[in-house]
């Protein structure tokens, strides 16, 4: 009975990290033309940028299950000059056979000023902002991450004053 329940547990545990880590997520098919946008200063609007090598995966479990990562030609200064800013960026970890998107280093070059992080598109989903971070060398991150309204919303309180109504359901 005990090597019963052993060898249960053991696929049990098995399943859970396989489910966590590699099942519910599926690559995305770059289209190749607007993969990557960053809202524009001067019309509020996302605009494709020039970009490479894009990778992406997603999972329809989460919002915030996005990442992705290119290359980038665009400099710092014409990117700064360009495109809105986005003030708290918080790289979220992807899973490790991910290999292109490392949050740990991106994290710490946003806190250097080695990378700079821009509004990509806000409420892509209610609450949620697409974020994208640029390095000095052009290596460019994609990431969904909970805006102020959808933290608020999300935590059952009242919508916050300036955010768009929550959708019903």
């Amino acid at each position: 009975m005990g090597i019963f329940i052993g060898v249960l547990s053991a696929i049990a545990a098995g399943a859970m990290y396989y489910l966590q880590v590699y099942a519910y997520y599926d690559e995305v098919a770059a289209t190749g033309s607007d993969d990557v946008q960053m809202t524009l200063l001067v019309t509020g609007e996302p605009d494709a940028i020039l970009y490479e090598d894009f990778e992406a995966i997603d999972s329809d479990s989460s919002p915030i299950r996005y990442r992705a990562c290119f290359r980038t030609t665009m400099s710092h200064p014409m990117l700064s000059e360009t495109y809105v800013a986005y003030d708290h960026p918080e790289p979220l970890v992807a899973p490790g056979w991910f290999g292109c998107f490392d949050a740990k280093e991106l994290g710490a070059a946003l806190e250097q000023g080695k990378a700079l992080a821009f509004m990509g598109t806000e409420n892509f989903t209610y609450g949620i902002d697409r974020v994208v971070a640029v390095m000095e060398d052009g290596r460019g991150y994609v990431w969904h991450q909970i805006n102020h309204c959808g933290e608020k919303v999300f935590d059952g309180e009242p919508t916050p004053e300036g955010c768009p109504p929550k959708p019903e359901g």
